[in-house]
């Protein structure tokens, strides 16, 4: 055998493997989730229209998943077909995705592929500080979603509330941070392209 060949083989079989570590894992999740639910076998299979035995033969794992039958149990259950088979974390930036911290400010990544287009939830505390803006080559947005968010840029001071946003140029010196009086959560999307500042905005009371 080819040294091509046998990398092939070795790669098939640790698919196959991945695939029956996988399938190996839904039985145990379908029982669990009938039981948070309070269901009975008898119930799911008057509601799916799979036998009794078809059903307890899958959660005991002695009936192989297919999706025939997990889709009338993932509808059923009012669950999405990802949560029976445990499929890997989408990046869900409230619930799924790690936070991370960085001088006093969270921030959970809301994209996976490194370069171009970066977006993150961002939530910044109730802190007074002083702005020091920067400058650096790209592109930022930002949106609120809560709190207030005050943006100094170049000659610009302004206050975002709530549903605002603004566009700018990295490149002009810029600082945001909370106004103040309370933690602000917001959108911030950064990348090599976009338009210049729009802002909708009140200037920041002194």
């Amino acid at each position: 055998m080819s040294e091509r060949e046998e990398t092939g083989t070795e790669a098939e079989t640790g698919t196959d493997s991945d695939t029956d570590e996988v399938l190996a894992e839904v039985g145990p999740r379908l029982r669990r989730i009938r039981k948070e639910r309070g269901a009975t076998l008898a119930g799911l299979s008057a509601v799916t229209g799979i036998s009794v035995s078809t059903l307890s033969r899958l959660e005991s794992g002695l009936r192989k998943p297919s999706l025939e039958l997990l889709l009338p149990i993932a509808r059923a259950h009012q669950v999405p077909l990802d949560e029976l088979v445990g499929a890997p974390p989408v990046g869900d930036p409230r619930i799924r995705s790690k936070p991370v911290v960085r001088h006093g400010r969270t921030h959970w990544p809301l994209t996976r592929q490194p370069g171009g287009l970066q977006a993150f939830k961002v939530l910044e505390p109730a802190r007074k500080l002083e702005p020091e803006p920067r400058t650096h080559e790209g592109y930022e947005w930002l949106y609120v979603l809560s709190g207030r968010l005050r943006l100094v840029l170049g000659e610009h001071d302004v206050v975002l509330g709530p549903g605002e946003a603004a566009e700018f140029d990295t490149r002009v010196p810029h600082w945001f941070g909370s106004a103040g009086d309370g933690p602000v959560e917001f959108l911030s999307l950064f990348g090599p392209q976009g338009e210049r500042m729009h802002v909708r905005a009140r200037p920041a009371r002194s």
